[in-house]
């Protein structure tokens, strides 16, 4: 007997990559998950593999494909790929809470979740494909690991690559760190805002971006009031503000008051940073008012939510 039976379930949490100037290279994971229960269906002899594919929230209704192209089946070919096991049949089922093309690492969740719960559905799949490897068949689906490290390891991650080889280094966060993230209704493509970066930086704007990293690694492990000038991009959010005026307004009007506000990811989300004395604290009035004021940016028609940081990455249930 190969595989586990009956249905197994994975969470894997929404992520925000780059943090401002942490440019394919700083990743925080958000108390936001989205689930996938995966089973393995017999077959007979002869008989090709069938899938059965339903979905939940985002994406339902037509918005992804349910057949072999969608992401989390081609995440879990991958692995069980790697695995050295043939495609079983599968009956798939996604719960799916992180928004889509909007910055907060949906497509990561997919790529995490299906490598993951493809080896929780294979009965010695942890001693196939350990966490480093699921980590690395990540990143190179991905394409670049900010993202898909905080899925997998949860937490605040600092990651980049070495030749063909992937590495994530978990950083600490100062108790009572939060984020305010504010969702538009309208997506962008990643590959859009990609698409608007320069080939070159000016050397000063790359030497005071890498100073911003340095500032913000140590800003979110000890030092949060240093946030506001530790978020400080020079490298993208600029250049990408065409493609979401709206997001880009916001940032620079929350900075101005103040906030640390960032693009995620490839936005058009914005992500605010909520330090400690302004976050969960029931008993805190001054705190509760000060989030409260934050949601209260939230612009018509968009989506906001107050999130912990998630320290667990991706986890079967």
């Amino acid at each position: 007997m190969t595989f586990v039976r009956g249905p197994v379930t994975v969470s894997v949490p929404a992520t925000s990559a780059n943090l401002g100037p942490g440019y394919d290279t700083l990743g925080l994971a958000l108390a936001l998950r989205d689930e996938l229960t995966g089973e393995v269906l017999e077959a007979g002899n002869g008989t090709p593999a069938r899938l059965e594919i339903t979905v939940e929230g985002e994406g339902a209704g037509g918005g992804v494909p349910l057949d072999e192209s969608h992401l989390v089946v081609r995440s879990m070919r991958l692995a069980f790929e790697q695995m050295g096991l043939a495609q079983p049949s599968v009956r798939l089922h996604c719960v799916n809470v992180v928004p889509h093309s909007r910055g907060l690492g949906s497509s990561s969740a997919a790529i995490v979740g299906g490598l993951a719960l493809a080896r929780a559905l294979v009965l010695d799949g942890a001693d196939r494909l350990d966490d480093a490897d699921l980590f690395g068949l990540a990143a190179r689906l991905e394409g670049h690991p900010d993202n898909v490290a905080p899925a997998c390891f949860g937490g605040f991650t600092v990651s980049g690559s070495e030749g063909d080889t992937f590495f994530a280094v978990p950083s600490p966060v100062a108790d009572g760190v939060s984020a305010v993230v504010f969702v538009p209704p309208t997506p962008v493509s990643t590959a859009v805002a990609r698409g608007l970066l320069p080939a070159e930086v000016p050397h000063a704007e790359a030497a005071a971006n890498a100073a911003r990293v340095a500032l913000l690694v140590v800003a979110l492990g000890q030092r949060p009031d240093l946030l506001p000038a530790a978020t400080r991009d020079y490298l993208h959010q600029d250049y990408r503000a065409p493609a979401m005026p709206e997001s880009a307004e916001l940032v620079r009007a929350l900075r101005a008051d103040g906030v640390a506000a960032v693009i995620s990811g490839a936005g058009p989300t914005v992500l605010a940073f909520v330090g400690p004395g302004h976050g969960d604290d029931e008993g805190d009035a001054e705190a509760t008012d000060g989030v409260a004021a934050l949601l209260g940016r939230c612009p018509d028609g968009w989506a906001a939510h107050h999130l912990a940081l998630d320290l667990a990455g991706v986890v079967v249930r």
